[in-house]
């Protein structure tokens, strides 16, 4: 099975793609995981363009996403998250990659700033954690690996907001190109909740 999440920042599409994936033997790849971690002559190329701020190409992109998706641990199928991010990536993965189902996890805008202005993420393993919603169980370490746990820097209503607009602008059109093979999950419920009803629309596709 071959599957998409989509969704805005704080929607939990990260969290979810990552349970999911576990219950279903499919492979979890985060497209913003997958650059990071990108070595040799490209992953300089990457890192070089992040680090000006410069956006990383939607071909260049595209060709580490086809390379990833033909490793062993794909095999039984995979995961997207975060990807397609805008019409033109939208094209190319409808034209290329055979995608059976795209999850959209929706959350509107004042949940998705209320949670992503107590947001904390683990300085070692990246883990996601919520001041009020998720707390760690002590107060800035990570459960998981003991990380010091911290708050990013655009984690601010204002910056927030902007991130929103752009995502609006860029989401809408991917929505009306793949409408046919979208779902659309309530983000708004308990993780639990959430997993379920994902995974009850996957068993009635």
């Amino acid at each position: 099975m071959k599957l998409v999440f989509l969704g805005k920042q704080g929607s939990g599409k990260g969290t979810q793609a990552e349970i999911i994936s576990r219950e279903l033997g499919l492979c979890h790849i985060s497209t913003g995981d997958l650059l990071r971690n990108t070595k040799g002559k490209i992953g300089k190329q990457i890192h070089s363009l992040i680090d000006k701020g410069e956006m990383v190409s939607d071909e260049l992109i595209f060709e580490i996403l086809k390379k990833r998706i033909k490793k062993p641990d794909c095999k039984n199928g995979f995961i997207l998250e975060g990807f397609p991010r805008n019409l033109k990536q939208a094209i190319m993965l409808e034209n290329q990659i055979d995608i059976d189902l795209i999850i959209e996890i929706y959350l509107p805008d004042n949940l998705v700033i209320n949670r992503l202005i107590h947001r904390l993420n683990c300085s070692k393993c990246g883990a996601v954690f919520n001041s009020v919603t998720n707390p760690p169980k002590k107060s800035g370490i990570c459960d998981f690996c003991g990380g010091k746990l911290i708050k990013r820097q655009d984690d601010n209503k204002q910056a927030i907001k902007k991130r929103l607009e752009l995502y609006h602008k860029n989401f809408w059109p991917i929505i009306d190109f793949l409408r046919d093979k979208i779902i659309r999950i309530d983000g708004s419920k308990k993780i639990p909740e959430v997993t379920r009803e994902i995974l009850n629309a996957l068993e009635t596709f």
